[in-house]
C-alpha cells in the first residue's frame, strides 16, 4: 500500500501470520486469517506493490495501517480520536437506530467456490469458508441470504494452539429479514480464529439481482456451450448493491463488515470467467469443464464483489502512468461480436484512471480494471472493484449506429464508476444513512473528470441544466429526505439511491468546492482517502479533512445542508433608489403552502454576487441568517448565484427578471439556465409568475445555445403538461414554442455539417422533435418523407443516428398505425446499441388511445414467456416506455388504469427487484395534475403493499398536488398571457 501524506512516503512490510492445522474433513483452516503491517521506517521510499499480498488482509490490519499512519504523521496537525468520532454513547444510539446483524462473529476473509452451473435449471452449488472472530459465546450465528436453500454448515474454532469443531445441528430461516440463522449443539466459545463453512445451493433467477442470468441475441457465432432457449442466449454476471450479494452465497451483508475474498468457479471449458482480481489459476476439471481461481482482493464490502461467466471478448488498452513500474491493463469484455463497440470507453478510462491517481494523490489499486457489458441490467453501472459492469447504452458506441449524446454519457459514466475505486470502494460509507458520500462525490468527480478530457462539451453548463433541475424538482417536494438520511433497514436503501443521494448530494460537492477552490477541496479529498484506506468512514471525516486542507470550518456551514430536509428560495426586495437589495432566505416547497414547522433551517448560503458598484468580479460574500441588506448594488444589472454553484432558487422582482431578460449578453451560460429553472420553479410554486416567466423567456428569439434552449423548452413544456387541456391554451403555447425555435431551426437545418461540435448536434436534434411535437407542417412533412425513403429502402436510405427521434415523431404523427408496427420490428431487431432505448422514448407519443390500450400497454407489460418475445419489453427498459406514456397527455391515464386493474401482473414481472417496481411506479404516475386521480391512487395503494417504493409513492403524490395547485391557480393567468401577447 503507497500512501503520499505532505512529503512523506511510508513503506510498511507485511507478515504472515503463522499456518495453522487442519480439523476436520468437513472444515479447513486457512495458512492465515490475517496480516499485520510492520512498519520498518518513516523515513524510507514508499514501494508500490500490486500483487495480492499487499493488501490490508482484514478489517483490523486496515484499522491498524490507518491508526498507525494517523499517529506517525497526523498527531501533531489533527485533533484526537474523541474529537474526530462520535463518542461510544453516540455510537450505540446510532446502532440502536439501525436493524443490523448481531456482532458476535465478526467476517475477515471469505473463501467462495461456485460449482454445478446448471443451466437447463438454472441453479448452482457452492461452498463458503468465512474466516474471523467471535466476540462473544454462542450457540448460534446469524448471518444473511436470500434464495439459498443452505445444506451444511461447521465451524472450527482455535484456542491455544488446539482448534475444535462442530457440525450445525440446524437452520432457521426468517425471509422478510433475509437472515439465517444457523445452530451448534454446543455454546461456541470466544476466538480470535474461526472458520465458519458453508455448503449451499442457489439460483441463476431472471431478476437483474444477485447471481442472474441475462439475455441476448448474439451478434457472432457463440460458444457451442453457451445457454440458450429458443429466443436468446444467456450470460451470467452479478449485481450484489445493495443488498443482493445474499442472494449469490451466505454472507455478512453489510457494508461495514469488510473483509478480503478469495473466489473460483467451474464454468464449461470454452466460456470466460471475470472477477475483480487477476486469474490466479486455472484448471481443468474433466472433460469440458475448468476451474477458474482468482488472487485474493484487498479488504472490501460484500457489496462491491463480483464476477461474471460468458461467452466474452474484449479490447484493451493501458495506463501512460506506471504503477509499480508497470502500466495498468484496461480491458472492455462484451459478448463475442460487441467488443470494438467498448473502443470509445477505452479512449476514455486509462487516462481517468491517471487523473483520478493524481487529484486523489493515491494510486489506482488493483492491479487491473476490468470494464463488463450486461445486456439485462437494473441501473446504468455497478462499481464493483476492479470489474466495473454497465448498461449496454452506458458503455458501448458505435460510431456509425449511435446517437452523439451517447458519447457523452459514455464517458461519463465510466468516469463516475472509475471514481468510486477510491470513494467508494477504497473508503466506503459505514452505513447506508451515508450513501451520498459514495454517490454524491462519483458524480461530481465523473463531470470533473469528463470536463477535464472534453471541456468542449461544456459539461457544467449540462449539470445545471439537467441535474439541478432534478435535484430541485425532487427535493421541492414536502416528502423529499435530506441527503443524509436514516436508514433502519438496509432492505430500505434502495429508494434513497435517488435524485437526493446522487445529484443534490453532487450539488453539495461543488458548491463547496467552488467555494473552497478546486485544489483546496481536492488536497482535503486526498488527506480523507488516506485517512480512511481500507475503512469506513462518515460525513463528519471528510468534512473534518476538508477543514485540515482549507483552514474553514465546513462542518458548520454545510451541517444544515446534509442533515436537513429541503433547500432555501432566495427573496430579493429592491429599496427604490437606493443601490441596496435585502435578501431573505426560506424554505422551498413546489406545493407553496409552507408552513412555519417546514421552514426552520438557516443555511449558509453563498451568494456569488455580482453586481456590486466598484467592482468588476464576483463578491464571494454568504447569507447567515434569515435575511441582510447588501449596500452598494448597481440599479442597472446585478446578480445572484453567479455561475450557478449554489444549491438554492433566486426569486427576483419580476421587473428585475424582466430586465435580466434584456440583458442575456452578460450572463454566462450556467447563468441563464439558472435563472429560466428559477423563475419556472417559482411560477410553479405561486411564489412568482408565471407571465414573468414567459415574459423572460420571450427573450431568447435569438439564442441559439442548447443547453439554454432546452431549458427554455422544457419550462415551456411543463407549462403545456398542465394546461393544455385548455382549447385556447394548446394552439397558443406550441405557437409560442415554434417562435422560440425557429431562428435556431433555420441556422442547423436538417443536415449535419463537416466539423460541427457537439452541442449543435443535439441542439438539432432537440429543436426538429420540438418543431414537429407542437405542429411544424413543413418540419412534420420533412421528417415523414425521409420515414417513408428508410422504409422503402432502408440500405439506401438509413436514417442518421442522431435524427430517428424527430423522424420517428412525424412518422407517428403522420401514420401511427404502421409507425407503431414499424417501431416494435426495429426495436427487436435493430443492430444499434441505442437503437431499444430510441424505439421505447418514441412509442410513448403515440395518442391514438387504440394503439396504446391494444398494443403499447401489452407490450409494455406482458411476461415473455408466454408472450412472444417481440411483444414483451424486458422488465429493465420498462421504465423507458412508461416514462414517456406518462409524460403523454393521450397516454397518462391509460397508463394508470392498466397499473391499477392488473397489479398482480406488474407484481409477477417485477416483484423479484424491488428496484424495478419502485422505478415504474415513480416514471409512470408523477405528471398528473388532478385531484380526483390523486384520490384514485391514494385509496388504490392503501390496499396494497407498498414495501419498497413507499417513500416514492409519497413523492409522487406529492408531485401531483403541486401540478393540480399550479392548474387550479394559474389557468386564466397564462390563457390570458397568451391572449395579450398575441399567441392565442
Amino acid at each position: 500500500m503507497n500512501l503520499t501524506v505532505g512529503s512523506w512516503r511510508l513503506t510498511f512490510a507485511l507478515a504472515r501470520a503463522p499456518s495453522r492445522t487442519k480439523a476436520s474433513a468437513s472444515a479447513s483452516i486457512p495458512s492465515s486469517i490475517a496480516r499485520a503491517y510492520l512498519p520498518r521506517s518513516t523515513r524510507v521510499l514508499a514501494q508500490r506493490f500490486h500483487s495480492s499480498s499487499t493488501f490490508p488482509r482484514s478489517r483490523s490490519e486496515a484499522l491498524s495501517a490507518r491508526q498507525r499512519l494517523r499517529a506517525i504523521t497526523f498527531q501533531a496537525t489533527f485533533p484526537s480520536t474523541s474529537q474526530r468520532h462520535c463518542s461510544t454513547a453516540s455510537k450505540v444510539a446510532i446502532m440502536a437506530d439501525r436493524d443490523t446483524l448481531p456482532s458476535d462473529f465478526k467476517p475477515a476473509h471469505y473463501d467462495l467456490a461456485i460449482r454445478d452451473l446448471d443451466f437447463p435449471n438454472w441453479a448452482y452449488k457452492g461452498t463458503v469458508r468465512i474466516d474471523g472472530e467471535l466476540t462473544k459465546p454462542t450457540t448460534q450465528i446469524v448471518l444473511n441470504t436470500l434464495e439459498l436453500k443452505l445444506v451444511s454448515s461447521s465451524i472450527v474454532v482455535s484456542q491455544n494452539k488446539s482448534d475444535q469443531s462442530w457440525q450445525s445441528s440446524g437452520f432457521t430461516e426468517d425471509k422478510k429479514s433475509q437472515r439465517t440463522t444457523i445452530t451448534f449443539p454446543e455454546e461456541l466459545p470466544i476466538s480470535s480464529k474461526v472458520s465458519l463453512l458453508i455448503e449451499f445451493t442457489g439460483e441463476l433467477n431472471h431478476d437483474m439481482a444477485g447471481f442472474y442470468r441475462s439475455q441476448y441475441k448474439p451478434v457472432a457465432p457463440p460458444a457451442a456451450s453457451v445457454p440458450h432457449d429458443d429466443e436468446f442466449h444467456y450470460m451470467l454476471n452479478t449485481q450484489f448493491e445493495a443488498c443482493d450479494a445474499r442472494r449469490a452465497f451466505p454472507c455478512f451483508d453489510e457494508p461495514n463488515l469488510k473483509a478480503t475474498f478469495d473466489f473460483s468457479i467451474e464454468i464449461p471449458a470454452d466460456q470466460v470467467a471475470l472477477s475483480n482480481m487477476p486469474v490466479k489459476d486455472t484448471q481443468t476439471v474433466g472433460d469440458d469443464k475448468k476451474l477458474v481461481s482468482f488472487e485474493r482482493s484487498p479488504v472490501m464490502s460484500t457489496y462491491l464483489l463480483a464476477w461474471a461467466v460468458g461467452d466474452f471478448a474484449y479490447v484493451e488498452a493501458f495506463t501512460d502512468r506506471k504503477y509499480n513500474g508497470k502500466q495498468i491493463p484496461v480491458r472492455v469484455y462484451t459478448t463475442r461480436g460487441l467488443e470494438e463497440q467498448g473502443r470509445w470507453a477505452l479512449q476514455h478510462a486509462p487516462k481517468i484512471i491517471d487523473y483520478f491517481s493524481e487529484q486523489f494523490e493515491i494510486d489506482y489499486p488493483l492491479p487491473k480494471s476490468d470494464i463488463l457489458a450486461v445486456h439485462e441490467f437494473t441501473h446504468g453501472a455497478m462499481e464493483n472493484w476492479g470489474l466495473v459492469t454497465y448498461r449496454l447504452t452506458a458503455i458501448l458506441f458505435d460510431e456509425k449506429l449511435s446517437e452523439i449524446k451517447y458519447r457523452n454519457r459514455v464517458a461519463y459514466v465510466v468516469a463516475h464508476e472509475l471514481a468510486h475505486q477510491w470513494f467508494g470502494n477504497l473508503v466506503t460509507m459505514d452505513w447506508w444513512d451515508e450513501l451520498w458520500l459514495n454517490e454524491g462525490f462519483a458524480t461530481w468527480a465523473g463531470w470533473l473528470a469528463t470536463d477535464h478530457l472534453h471541456p468542449e462539451w461544456e459539461v457544467w453548463a449540462q449539470f445545471v441544466n439537467e441535474g439541478f433541475d432534478q435535484a430541485f424538482t425532487l427535493d421541492s417536494v414536502r416528502s423529499s429526505h435530506p441527503i443524509q438520511v436514516a436508514v433502519r433497514d438496509a432492505l430500505d436503501v434502495n429508494q434513497i439511491f435517488d435524485k437526493i443521494s446522487y445529484l443534490k448530494g453532487c450539488s453539495m460537492i461543488r458548491m463547496l468546492a467552488s467555494n473552497l477552490g478546486i485544489k483546496t477541496f481536492l488536497k482535503g479529498v486526498a488527506i480523507y482517502l488516506k485517512k480512511n484506506a481500507y475503512g469506513n468512514a462518515k460525513t463528519t471525516a471528510l468534512w473534518e479533512s476538508l477543514s485540515e486542507a482549507s483552514g474553514v470550518d465546513v462542518n458548520t456551514i454545510m451541517g444544515a445542508w446534509i442533515e436537513k430536509i429541503g433547500f432555501p428560495m432566495l427573496t430579493v426586495t429592491e429599496g427604490p433608489g437606493s443601490q441596496e437589495i435585502s435578501v431573505k432566505q426560506s424554505r422551498f416547497l413546489s406545493t407553496g403552502d409552507v408552513k412555519p414547522e417546514d421552514d426552520e433551517t438557516t443555511w449558509w448560503v453563498p451568494l456569488a454576487l455580482r453586481g456590486k458598484i466598484g467592482s468588476q468580479g464576483v463578491e464571494s460574500l454568504a447569507l447567515t441568517t434569515k435575511d441582510s441588506t447588501i449596500s452598494g448594488i448597481s440599479d442597472d444589472f446585478y446578480q445572484l448565484n453567479t455561475n450557478a454553484t449554489g444549491f438554492y432558487r433566486v426569486n427576483y422582482p419580476e421587473s428585475r427578471l424582466k430586465k435580466l431578460g434584456t440583458q442575456l449578453g452578460q450572463l454566462s451560460t450556467e447563468d441563464k439556465i439558472f435563472i429560466t429553472g428559477s423563475a419556472a420553479d417559482l411560477a410553479f410554486a405561486g411564489y412568482s409568475t408565471t407571465a414573468g416567466l414567459l415574459s423572460f423567456i420571450q427573450g431568447m428569439k435569438t439564442e441559439t445555445h442548447y443547453r439554454v434552449l432546452k431549458q427554455a423548452l422544457d419550462a415551456v413544456g411543463t407549462l403545456k403538461s398542465i394546461f393544455a387541456e385548455d382549447a385556447q391554451v394548446k394552439p397558443g403555447l406550441e405557437k409560442f414554442i415554434l417562435e422560440l425555435v425557429e431562428k435556431p431551426l433555420k441556422e442547423v437545418g436538417w443536415e449535419a455539417k463537416s466539423g460541427e461540435d457537439y452541442n449543435t448536434s443535439l441542439l438539432r436534434t432537440r429543436l426538429l422533435t420540438s418543431a414537429i411535437a407542437n405542429g411544424h407542417q413543413e418540419t412534420t412533412q420533412a421528417g415523414f418523407a425521409r420515414w417513408t425513403a428508410f422504409r422503402a429502402n432502408p440500405t439506401e436510405n438509413p436514417i442518421p443516428a442522431d435524427l430517428r427521434a424527430p423522424i420517428y415523431r412525424a412518422a407517428l404523427r403522420t401514420d401511427p398505425t404502421g409507425t407503431v408496427a414499424a417501431l416494435k420490428h426495429e426495436w427487436f431487431t435493430t443492430p444499434a446499441i441505442d437503437g431499444k432505448e430510441i424505439c421505447l422514448q418514441n412509442l410513448g407519443h403515440a395518442t391514438d388511445t387504440g394503439i396504446i390500450s391494444d398494443t403499447l400497454l401489452p407490450f409494455l407489460f406482458n411476461i415473455s414467456p408466454p408472450a412472444a418475445a417481440t411483444d414483451s419489453i424486458s422488465s429493465g427498459d420498462m421504465h423507458i416506455l412508461a416514462g414517456s406514456l406518462s409524460g403523454n397527455r393521450v397516454g397518462r391515464p391509460l397508463l394508470w388504469a392498466y397499473l391499477r386493474d392488473n397489479w398482480d401482473q406488474v407484481n409477477a414481472k417485477l416483484g423479484g427487484n424491488p428496484i424495478l417496481i419502485d422505478r415504474l411506479v415513480g416514471r409512470s404516475l408523477g405528471k398528473f395534475a388532478d385531484k380526483q386521480v390523486l384520490a384514485e391512487i391514494e385509496t388504490f395503494f392503501a390496499g396494497v403493499s407498498t414495501k419498497g417504493f413507499d417513500r416514492t409513492l409519497e413523492t409522487v403524490k406529492d408531485k401531483i398536488r403541486g401540478r393540480a395547485a399550479y392548474k387550479e391557480r394559474d389557468a386564466e393567468s397564462v390563457k390570458g398571457w397568451l391572449i395579450g401577447n398575441g399567441y392565442a
